[in-house]
C-alpha cells in the first residue's frame, strides 16, 4: 500500500501539484488533456487522503481515494457516499452515476474509488469526487455491523466493541487528538532542551511502593512455581513509574523525561483508573524549587492543550458540542490564568470549615479523597489548583523532607483539576544521603557519586484527556482499556 507518503510521490511526478495555486491551472490542463489518451498511457491517480482532498484549493483529475463509505444515498439519477479514512472528522463526499451502485455498496463497506476532485456546489463542503469508478474491497453486513448509519451511539454502547468502535465518529476524533497531544508533550520537552529516555516497562522495583503490581512469570514458571526460579533471577513486575530509572539519568542529565504505558493493579471500577494507561514524567536536576516542577508542569498542559485546539478544532469541538458543552468555555478561562496554589495545611482548613458533609472527615495528616480534591477545585473558582507540602508520613521515601517542625511536610505537590481530581503529582527528591541512610539502602549509591538537588513530576495522559475534552469516563479516551475483569482484545 502507498498510503500518504505515496500519495504525495505521484504528487511530485505530475507537472505542479493540485495544491499550490499558482500552477494549478497548467496542471489541471494536463489532467484534463490525458484523459483523452488510452488508459495505459495516463498518468497514474494520485492518491489522496479524504483530509488532502477536502483540504484541496483547485479541482483535479485522475484522484483515487480509498476509505469505508459511512452513507450513501441513491436517487433517479444520481448516487451519493460518503467515503472517510480516519483522516478526518469530516468525510469526502462522491458523486456517481447509479449505474455504479451494487449490492456489496453499503453503509461500512470498505471501497476505492477513482475520479476527478471538484469543486462542490454545496457551501457546508469544499470538494467533491466526481466518481470514474467505484471498487469495493471489502463488502460490510450492515445487519450485523453494530454501528448504525445516521445514528449518535453512546460512548458506553461502542465500547462493547473494542474491534470497532475506531469507526464510529467520537472514537475516530478521540485518537487524532491523542496523536495529537502525544506530539504536542514531545515538542514541548525537545524545544525545553529535556532528553526523552525510554524507561523499562518490566522492573525490579515498586516506585510507588503501594504494592499494586502486576508480576511477570513465564508460562514455564507458572507451572513449576513450587521451584521459584525466576526468569531474571529476582522477581519482576510490570512499572508503575519510570520514575527511578529517571533519576539514574538525572545524575547525567539535567534535564529528562519520558512518556510510555504504567501498571496498577488497582481492583477499581472507577471511572478515574485503568489497569493500563499511559503516564509523561520528567526530571530536573540542580533545582532545589517546587515552584520549577510547578512551572513546567503549568506550562506543559497549558502549551499542549493550546496545540491540541489549533491543530483539531473539529474533533475537539465534537466532544465540547456533545459530550460536556460548557468545557470550552472553562479551558478558555483556564488557559489565560496562573494556576491556583494552596499548601496542605491550607486545604485541610478549607475542608474544615466547608457546609458540605464529606464521607471521609478531613483531618490533618489524612490524604485527600477524591470527593476532598472537587471541593477545594470548587472553593477556588473551577480552576486548576496546585496543592503542596504534604505531610511526611503520607509520602514515599524519596521526597524531599522540608525540616519544618513538628508537623514535619516533604516537598511535594499535585495538580487538582475540575471534574477529575488529582491529574499530576510532584515533588522535590531527597538527595541528601544522611537523610536517606534511615530510609532506604537500595537509594544510596545514586546519592554517593556527585548527587545534586533535583525533583520531578508525572502526569497521567488519560486524564489530561479526559479533563481537556469533559469525558466522564476514562475508559472512553484510550483505544483498548484495560480495567478489573475486562482485557478484551
Amino acid at each position: 500500500m502507498l498510503g500518504a507518503r505515496g500519495g504525495w510521490r505521484a504528487l511530485r511526478r505530475c507537472p505542479s501539484s493540485i495544491f499550490s495555486s499558482s500552477s494549478f491551472s497548467s496542471s489541471f490542463s494536463s489532467f484534463s488533456s490525458s484523459s483523452s489518451l488510452p488508459r495505459e498511457q495516463r498518468a497514474p491517480a494520485v492518491r489522496l487522503r479524504v483530509r488532502q482532498a477536502l483540504g484541496a484549493r483547485e479541482a483535479a483529475g485522475e484522484v483515487q481515494v480509498q476509505g469505508w463509505v459511512r452513507s450513501i444515498r441513491s436517487q433517479k439519477e444520481i448516487l451519493f457516499l460518503h467515503i472517510n479514512d480516519g483522516s478526518s472528522l469530516e468525510s469526502l463526499q462522491v458523486v456517481a452515476d447509479p449505474s455504479m451502485e451494487s449490492r456489496d455498496l453499503t453503509f461500512g463497506s470498505a471501497v476505492e474509488v477513482r475520479g476527478k476532485l471538484v469543486k462542490s456546489p454545496h457551501k457546508m463542503q469544499n470538494m467533491e469526487l466526481k466518481a470514474e469508478s467505484i471498487r469495493v474491497v471489502g463488502p460490510c453486513d450492515t445487519l450485523s455491523f453494530p454501528l448504525k448509519a445516521k445514528e449518535r451511539h453512546p460512548l458506553e454502547y461502542i465500547r462493547q466493541f473494542p474491534h470497532l468502535r475506531c469507526r464510529s465518529n467520537a472514537l475516530g476524533a478521540l485518537l487524532r487528538i491523542r496523536s495529537e497531544a502525544t506530539a504536542a508533550i514531545h515538542s514541548f520537552f525537545q524545544d525545553h532542551g529535556y532528553v526523552h529516555i525510554h524507561t523499562p516497562i518490566i522492573t525490579s522495583n515498586d516506585c510507588e511502593g503501594a504494592g499494586e503490581l502486576f508480576q511477570i512469570e513465564t508460562s514455564n514458571e507458572t507451572q513449576k512455581s513450587a521451584e521459584k526460579n525466576h526468569f531474571f533471577n529476582v522477581p519482576a513486575f510490570l512499572t508503575v513509574s519510570g520514575q527511578l530509572h529517571l533519576e539514574v539519568m538525572a545524575g547525567a542529565f539535567t534535564h529528562v523525561f519520558t512518556f510510555g504505558p504504567t501498571f496498577r493493579a488497582e481492583n477499581s471500577q472507577s471511572r478515574r483508573h485503568l489497569a493500563e494507561f499511559y503516564m509523561v514524567e520528567a526530571e530536573l536536576s540542580f533545582t532545589e524549587s517546587l515552584q520549577d516542577i510547578m512551572q513546567v508542569m503549568e506550562d506543559l498542559f497549558k502549551t499542549a492543550t493550546s496545540t491540541v485546539f489549533s491543530r483539531c478544532p473539529r474533533d475537539v469541538e465534537l466532544f465540547h458540542k456533545y459530550v460536556a458543552p460548557a468545557q470550552k468555555g472553562r479551558l478558555e478561562q483556564m488557559l489565560k490564568n496562573k494556576f491556583v496554589t494552596i499548601s496542605y495545611n491550607e486545604a485541610v482548613e478549607i475542608l474544615k470549615q466547608a457546609s458540605q458533609t464529606f464521607a471521609f472527615k478531613p483531618e490533618w495528616g489524612c490524604d485527600l479523597q477524591t470527593e476532598h480534591e472537587k471541593y477545594l477545585v470548587q472553593h477556588c473558582g473551577e480552576v486548576p489548583v496546585f496543592v503542596i507540602n504534604y505531610p511526611y508520613d503520607l509520602k514515599p521515601f524519596y521526597m524531599r523532607d522540608n525540616e519544618d517542625g513538628p508537623q514535619r511536610t516533604v516537598a511535594a505537590v499535585d495538580l487538582l483539576v475540575p471534574g477529575i481530581g488529582e491529574l499530576c503529582g510532584g515533588s522535590l527528591r531527597e538527595e541528601r544521603l544522611p537523610f536517606l541512610q534511615s530510609r532506604l539502602q537500595r537509594y544510596l549509591d545514586l546519592r554517593k557519586f556527585g548527587s545534586v538537588p533535583h525533583g520531578g513530576f508525572g502526569m497521567g495522559f488519560e486524564r489530561y484527556l479526559q479533563y481537556i475534552l469533559g469525558v466522564d469516563n476514562i475508559k472512553d479516551v484510550i483505544p483498548f482499556p484495560r480495567f478489573p475483569h475486562s482485557c478484551l482484545l
